[in-house]
């Protein structure tokens, strides 16, 4: 199954399996707001938001050379930064990097998600999306990821510290926050 020919999202010839800092931003499917409320500026978790974190600490244990610096669980939305360290990567994560086939696309990505390299922030957060996913089916959660994540690379420390402040402070402004949406409640 070939994948849709769309606007691609991800900067061109960028690998998105080296080592660096990353700034990722995940929606739930229309915004809704399936992981919880915020309650005098503290996120108060749903079910699907306990299992959007559990999985959210796992990433680490998954992707061994990946580690999950600052993080917040809104009630739309999930902001992290994952640093990469290709140092810790191991013997096995390496041979995966090693491309087999070569994908040529106008931007240079590749097109068919299912055919993304080992361990690159893509797929990383598909892995991350499909188990929170299958774990709020099992439990017969209503639940939907929207169809793609917002990425930024963090380039100095800088921006890094404005990015982790950012997160820590989310909930505080969450009235003023882009991913707000009020609810009937």
């Amino acid at each position: 199954m070939e994948y849709k020919n769309e606007k691609q999202y991800r900067l061109p010839g960028y690998n998105y399996a080296q080592s660096g800092e990353y700034f990722i931003t995940i929606c739930t499917k229309d915004r809704r707001h399936l992981f919880g409320e915020i309650q005098q500026g503290t996120m108060q978790l749903s079910g699907a938001g306990l299992i959007a974190q559990t999985h959210l600490i796992e990433i680490p244990n998954q992707f061994n050379h990946v580690k999950l610096d600052e993080w917040v669980i809104m009630p739309n939305h999930v902001h992290m930064i994952l640093i990469i360290d290709g140092r810790n990567m191991t013997v096995r994560c390496a041979i995966n990097h090693v491309p087999t086939n070569q994908f040529h696309t106008k931007s240079g990505i590749p097109n068919n998600p299912m055919k993304l390299p080992q361990n690159t922030i893509g797929k990383m957060i598909r892995w991350y999306k499909g188990r929170v996913s299958y774990e709020c089916r099992k439990q017969k959660i209503d639940f939907g990821w929207q169809a793609r994540f917002h990425d930024h690379i963090i380039r100095n420390r800088r921006s890094l510290e404005n990015i982790r402040q950012y997160i820590r402070d989310n909930p505080l402004k969450w009235q003023q926050d882009m991913f707000y949406i009020k609810t009937g409640s």
